[in-house]
């Protein structure tokens, strides 16, 4: 297994890690999990980067990296509704998305045809990442100050359920309409598929 490959995979074995980590209300735990989070979230710029100058793109590396991905990012989102921290029929859409393309891309290649990640899509990735990352950090935050009972700066008295809404809301609009724009562009070879 090459290094790209090994990247990825860890990714799927740092998800669950990040999730038990999260799941305390100890500050350093969720400390601990934030750190596993964004080195999960670097190894994915990583592992294709270094595939693609090295030429070592592999068939498994093109199964992993999407579903490391998907791991990564559904298992935070269900970690927040789990916290209360997001709308879970949001999420529930994302989820499906996730759902829906993985099985879009799979019949497509059994077809012959790759489905090449959007500019669309690579847009919705970068959204949901910033997105989650900063719900967790703030989430990371509260929990310290509460622990010492420190008094909350000036610049983060703010409405957090609200950005976290906004945020969401945004990670799940722009998710969906990726959806439905790989729908539309492979509709001629899907009508010949159900044909």
């Amino acid at each position: 297994m090459n290094l790209p490959n090994t990247l990825s995979l860890s990714r799927i074995v740092m998800a669950p890690i990040f999730v038990i980590l999260f799941q305390f209300e100890n500050p350093y735990s969720r400390i601990a999990a934030f750190i596993i989070f964004g080195l999960a979230s670097l190894s994915d710029t990583a592992d294709g980067h270094l595939a693609r100058k090295y030429s070592m793109v592999t068939g498994l590396g093109k199964f992993l990296d999407p579903l490391a991905d998907k791991i990564l990012v559904t298992t935070a989102f269900i970690t927040l509704v789990a916290l209360d921290c997001a709308p879970a029929w949001m999420v529930a859409l994302i989820v499906a998305r996730e759902f829906y393309v993985t099985g879009l891309r799979s019949l497509l290649g059994s077809k012959g045809t790759v489905l090449a990640a959007s500019r669309i899509a690579k847009t919705k990735t970068g959204v949901q990442m910033v997105s989650i990352t900063f719900i967790l950090l703030m989430i990371t935050l509260d929990s310290f100050f509460a622990l010492y009972q420190f008094p909350e700066p000036g610049f983060l008295q703010f409405d957090h359920y609200l950005v976290y809404n906004i945020l969401i809301g945004l990670s799940t609009f722009i998710t969906v309409y990726s959806g439905i724009d790989y729908t539309v562009r492979y509709y001629p070879i899907l009508k010949d598929i159900f044909k």
